[in-house]
């Protein structure tokens, strides 16, 4: 597994550039994450959006988009229809979101007739890299399923696990997040954590570790875990962080970019093909971290074909 960008920059690069299908291209920060990455050798672009819009933001950045990779789109219902078209018929590898609401995006890759999605559940896992932390965070599922029930909550786990195998790490520790390491009936989150990891336990969830309820500390401080006298496995070296909804994902997600100064990158599981949600307001360089992270994951995936 990669401890770090340049280590996944490396893994990334050793395969040929993959195309990514840009859903409303016309995004200064989008524009400029695919310019480096081009530049990298990790992609070619295909771009669906406002023609005029996007070809005048190319110029300020000084990144020349040749004619034939530019499909003037009209509405972001349409730009998603498109994008997500070009990779279900194999013209492109990866869709990418662009300037484009997250929700219209969706609609297209869930489209029962040229959608992508290949499993029961379709889930987001968030990237962070953070000074302090020896290894990559990630985060699931902060971008998608709002207030998942327990089956969906197991299929969101499988879904990072064989991500997580698919990357190189065999048995990825996951903890269960909760307010207090202790059950409580009246917290919900304390009640997930218990049943998924007794699930994990008794073989029901394979390919991974999973210790919960924990608390955010327990789950990443060594010091905290022994200070609560937690003996566990995954608590003070988690590699995955479990919410149980999306109001405590989101919001541990963007303290941890804002106030702990953590580089992330995204990834979509559940699709046929790579899907690159990030926010409108993220930095270019979670842009381009998170295309090099797909790039990285539809190489693996790829690979995986071609051995079975």
């Amino acid at each position: 597994m990669f401890k770090n960008y340049d280590e996944m920059l490396a893994e990334a690069k050793s395969y040929s550039p993959m195309t990514v299908a840009v859903a409303g291209a016309e995004e200064e920060s989008v524009l400029k994450a695919l310019k480096r990455a081009e530049e990298e050798g990790l992609v070619k672009p295909l771009f669906f959006g406002g023609k005029e819009v996007i070809l005048k933001l190319a110029d300020n950045l000084s990144y020349k988009i040749e004619p034939s990779s530019l499909i003037d789109s009209g509405s972001p219902e349409i730009c998603a229809f498109l994008a997500v078209q070009a990779v279900s018929s194999g013209k492109a590898d990866i869709v990418m979101k662009g300037g484009i609401r997250t929700d219209i995006l969706m609609k297209a890759v869930l489209n029962k007739e040229y959608g992508l999605r290949n499993r029961q559940v379709v889930s987001h896992v968030f990237f962070i890299k953070l000074p302090d932390y020896e290894k990559f965070l990630a985060l699931t599922d902060g971008g998608i399923n709002i207030a998942p029930d327990l089956p969906t909550q197991v299929e969101i786990i499988k879904n990072a696990v064989d991500f997580y195998n698919l990357v190189g790490l065999d048995l990825p520790k996951i903890a269960v997040l909760a307010p207090v390491e202790t059950v409580n009936e009246k917290i919900p989150s304390t009640l997930y954590g218990a049943a998924l990891s007794k699930m994990a336990d008794r073989g029901q969830i394979k390919g991974c570790l999973i210790d919960g309820p924990l608390a955010f500390d327990n789950a990443i401080s060594a010091y905290s875990a022994k200070e609560k006298n937690i003996h566990s496995k995954v608590a003070g070296s988690a590699d995955l962080i479990f919410v149980s909804d999306i109001d405590m994902g989101n919001g541990l997600f963007k303290g941890l970019v804002y106030f702990g100064k953590g580089v992330p990158a995204a990834v979509v599981l559940g699709t046929k093909n790579p899907v690159i949600i990030t926010s409108r307001a993220d930095s270019s360089e979670c842009k381009f971290f998170s295309i090099a992270l797909n790039v990285l994951y539809a190489g693996r995936l790829r690979d995986r074909k071609l051995s079975e």
